[in-house]
């Protein structure tokens, strides 16, 4: 592909100029010195060497200089830039090193970018792996028993034909946990939204998940008797998802006879934000940042032994963000969480 140069004159006229000057003078400084100083061979002599001066170091730049120009962008253009593919080539040097400059950190932000998300993708994969190995390998320990004789004892066989279904229902929540965050990423899910009493919604999470809290002696409650309906406007479905997530965590992850009370209060323009705090294990400070984060689990052994997806928060997280509102953490290790989002009011 032929490159076109954006010539620029101002070295060959400066250093014309220069030239013409130096000249100029020592030759006038000769004419005064031998008394035979005159105007007129000054000027054709200045403008003699002006022209020559000139025309010669333009044509020396272009003939050196600017085949090593044309080398650099040869050499960048191979590293594929639209940018410097279709402008034309300056060759002032000074816009030259602003561009290859730009062109520099541009391409150091790209590769970085690149950097962090097969790093991304690694983990992730590796995260993907182990979720569905874990409950694939049970499945299969349990069907090679039974195979091997172990289906002969209808009591052994029961129980492990349970056991069995459990792996698979496991299977069957992360893939669908999995194919839910990716529409959610994709911005293929479209979001019904209609009007609703966001305090009815959360008492039925909490009514759902009592016998689960139970087990742990966790108190399911609101900060205070809400007698009155607060109607939100958004989609039901998600957000009860949103709220199930949020207490299944806070279940999870909570102490003994610990609590998990609901505060719904209102916001300006038109919003309120709902929190939901618990008194469970807390989270530690340099992983806040990373709990929304996909499979990310801040206790890695005692979060698969209670079982998830490990996509919960990164799915809450993505459905408030896909209503236009906003989901914020606070936390204190050892002594709780403060999980708290917005949403739009009914007008």
């Amino acid at each position: 592909m032929a490159i076109k140069f954006k010539k620029t004159y101002t070295f060959a006229l400066k250093s014309a100029g220069y030239i013409t000057l130096f000249s100029t003078g020592f030759l006038a400084l000769l004419l005064v010195v031998f008394h035979e100083f005159s105007w007129i061979i000054c000027l054709i002599f200045s403008v003699t060497v002006a022209i020559f001066s000139f025309f010669v170091i333009q044509y020396r730049a272009e003939r050196f200089i600017y085949r090593r120009i044309q080398k650099i962008y040869d050499d960048v253009t191979l590293l594929e830039s639209t940018n410097l593919r279709n402008q034309a080539i300056t060759t002032d040097m000074a816009t030259l090193t602003r561009e290859i400059k730009k062109f520099a950190t541009d391409k150091k932000h790209e590769i970085e970018g690149l950097r962090v998300r097969e790093e991304y993708r690694r983990e992730f994969m590796g995260n993907v792996s182990h979720e569905l190995k874990t409950p694939l390998f049970t499945v299969q320990g349990y069907l090679s028993t039974l195979l091997d004789g172990a289906i002969d004892d209808k009591k052994v066989r029961k129980k492990y034909l349970e056991r069995a279904e459990k792996g698979v229902e496991r299977l069957i929540y992360i893939v669908e946990d999995l194919d839910m965050i990716s529409k959610l990423e994709m911005g293929d899910v479209n979001l019904e939204l209609s009007n609703f009493n966001v305090v009815e919604l959360i008492q039925s999470v909490f009514d759902m998940l009592e016998m689960k809290a139970d087990k742990k002696n966790i108190i399911l409650m609101f900060d205070r008797k809400y007698s009155k309906p607060i109607n939100v406007f958004a989609d039901k479905e998600k957000i009860q998802q949103v709220v199930t997530n949020l207490v299944m965590n806070s279940i999870k992850y909570g102490k003994e006879n610990g609590t998990t009370e609901v505060t719904i209060e209102d916001l300006v323009d038109n919003k309120l934000i709902v929190r939901l705090r618990d008194n469970g294990e807390g989270i530690e400070k340099q992983n806040l940042s990373r709990i929304f984060e996909r499979f990310f689990r801040v206790d890695k052994s005692g979060a698969r032994s209670e079982g998830g997806s490990g996509l919960g928060l990164s799915i809450v997280k993505h459905i408030i963000e896909a209503h236009g509102e906003k989901i914020y953490v606070e936390s204190e290790f050892g002594k709780g969480s403060e999980f708290s989002f917005t949403l739009e009011k009914h007008k």
